[in-house]
């Protein structure tokens, strides 16, 4: 269940047998499941609406299968909303339009800047360019962390090699990441017990999963926490932006139609939701032929130039075609660390650079 889907929900519940045009939605102050337990804060218009609030909400919601407690709660109204004036002639207000309700986000303590690296469809190498972005990044200086939230589809346990790989917890029960190639990696493939176990998890779940990973994770201080994004504008995403303070996204794709039809998808969803789109990636870019070392551009060449002048968006950089980055990556080597003098370790170092100078940029 998402959290839209509660929205839609409650849109459907108004006050107008106590003569106020609002719905319940437009009340919404915050909404949180966890587990199975479903917790909605309201401000009512004026006092004294509690109980109807409260009878509409379980009338509304009660049914959803995923749901076994609804716990509603309320804070102080701020202003009184008017009544319904009865004499025919008076041009009544219209309804106020239905507002987003409004989420606390976040931070998660000692991370200076959380980076979410998305896409709108899978294949397009979206976690290598993360897991190659946060090893460039921390060859640059900064400290950084990799979270897989790819929850689907965990991947970088295979990119660094570590199949297998078990998480402790500390005295707090804090969870503490695994370290290798100066990174402090996190994924939920270290907590299944084997890489064929699928993930069966609907929304609640996954929000929970998450908002675990990033909160209940022993980080210490980071500058940067980079964060592989499952493909698309599912409930990770929404669980994001209403939960955490991010910095903003970085959105990757090939130059190919297909792919490009898609990111704009994932650029409106961040737009969307608040997340600033910080840029981005142009992955398969071109090809360099080893014996003539010129730029071959299988896929096509100014499509992503294009998308981003429409989009207003920066491009990052463009990472060429280079088969070292398969092979290595299924050995568990980003190919910033196997290769450093590649053509392509130096596209993902020059990425590095640029984006961090954008977030400073973004901060000052």
């Amino acid at each position: 269940m998402a959290v839209q889907d509660v929205i839609e929900a409650l849109k459907k519940e108004t006050l107008e047998d106590v003569g106020i045009n609002q719905n319940l939605a437009q009340l919404v102050k915050d909404i949180k499941m966890v587990g199975n337990v479903l917790t909605i804060v309201f401000e009512p218009p004026k006092q004294g609406l509690e109980d109807i609030i409260r009878a509409k909400v379980i009338d509304a919601l009660g049914n959803l299968p995923e749901v076994q407690k609804i716990d509603v709660k309320f804070v102080k109204p701020q202003a009184q909303i008017p009544v319904k004036q009865q004499a025919p002639q008076q041009q009544q207000t219209p309804p106020p339009q239905t507002q987003q309700p409004m989420f606390t986000r976040k931070k998660v303590p000692g991370v200076k800047h959380i980076i979410a690296v998305g896409s709108g469809k899978g294949g397009v190498g979206k976690s290598t360019v993360a897991a190659n972005l946060a090893v460039a990044l921390s060859q640059l200086g900064y400290k950084v962390g990799l979270l897989d939230a790819d929850v689907y589809g965990p991947s970088v346990p295979t990119l660094f090699g570590l199949k297998g790989e078990r998480v402790t917890v500390d005295q707090f029960q804090r969870i503490i990441p695994v370290e290798k190639y100066g990174l402090k990696i996190l994924s939920i493939g270290f907590m299944l017990p084997s890489e064929d176990t699928p993930i069966i998890w609907r929304g609640p779940m996954l929000m929970k999963a998450l908002t675990e990973f990033l909160f209940s994770t022993k980080w210490g201080n980071l500058d940067f926490l980079v964060m592989d994004l499952p493909p698309g504008t599912g409930d990770v995403q929404i669980t994001l932006a209403q939960n955490v303070e991010l910095t903003g996204a970085v959105v990757v794709t090939t130059p190919q139609d297909v792919a490009l039809a898609d990111v704009k998808k994932a650029v409106s969803m961040f737009r969307e939701v608040n997340i600033p789109v910080l840029g981005v990636i142009e992955n398969m870019a071109y090809f360099i032929c080893p014996s003539d070392k010129q730029k071959y551009y299988i896929f096509g060449k100014g499509k992503v130039a294009e998308f981003a002048n429409a989009y207003g968006l920066k491009i990052l950089g463009s990472i060429p075609i280079d088969p070292e980055v398969a092979e290595k990556s299924d050995k568990g080597e980003p190919i910033v660390i196997s290769h450093p003098d590649s053509e392509v370790a130096k596209a993902f170092l020059s990425i590095a650079k640029v984006l961090s100078q954008v977030v400073e940029s973004k901060v000052n």
